[in-house]
């Protein structure tokens, strides 16, 4: 396979991550929740507007880059509830084997280097990873609050889980971490979140 063909082999095959369902659920009110394709694209557009918050000074490029590629692996190892115990102890392995499958369809300098941007999101120790899984971990929380908790209503999402998801956000931005917080307080008033 030439390379246009193999580039054009991965495309087509990402297009699957539209089928990927989510917990959260869209704005608006038809009730339908997102899949991975859409929140992929959500994170991209808070990565471009929403960098002069990160901690750190960030390759805004590279942060879009990331957030466009970091769930494409679920196409094989599906989207594991943030909140399901059982499936988050298999998740790593499910998605590492995945990840081998998906990025080596690219020609080999490609997928060399989406494969270690989903590596550097996975480990979050550069500025750009740890802003990229700060978006990650802050836009469920935007979509939670416009309605009105219903994904966390619907599991019984306490508190104390939100903020344990939650640990290593501040790392990525301080400030957006602190609004996010604010939401969640509100939802705790609210009674969208059990406060223990």
């Amino acid at each position: 396979m030439d390379r246009l063909e193999q580039q054009i082999a991965f495309i087509m095959e990402i297009d699957q991550s539209k089928r990927v369902g989510r917990q959260t659920y869209l704005t608006g009110e038809d009730g339908r929740k997102e899949n991975d394709a859409e929140h992929s694209w959500h994170l991209a557009i808070m990565a471009l507007l929403l960098s002069e918050y990160a901690k750190e000074e960030v390759d805004v490029l590279k942060v879009m880059s990331m957030v466009l590629i970091h769930d494409l692996i679920e196409i094989d190892a599906g989207d594991t509830y943030a909140y399901d115990l059982a499936g988050n102890e298999t998740k790593k392995a499910r998605e590492l084997k995945a990840a081998d499958r998906i990025f080596q369809i690219l020609p080999k300098d490609q997928g060399d280097y989406l494969r270690s941007l989903w590596d550097e999101f996975e480990e979050a120790s550069t500025p750009e990873a740890k802003f990229a899984l700060a978006l990650d971990k802050i836009q469920p929380v935007l979509l939670n609050d416009a309605t009105n908790g219903r994904s966390w209503r619907e599991h019984g999402i306490k508190a104390s889980q939100i903020l344990a998801r939650n640990a290593k956000t501040p790392e990525g931005s301080e400030t957006l971490w602190a609004f996010a917080e604010n939401k969640i307080k509100e939802n705790i008033k609210k009674g969208n979140i059990i406060d223990e």
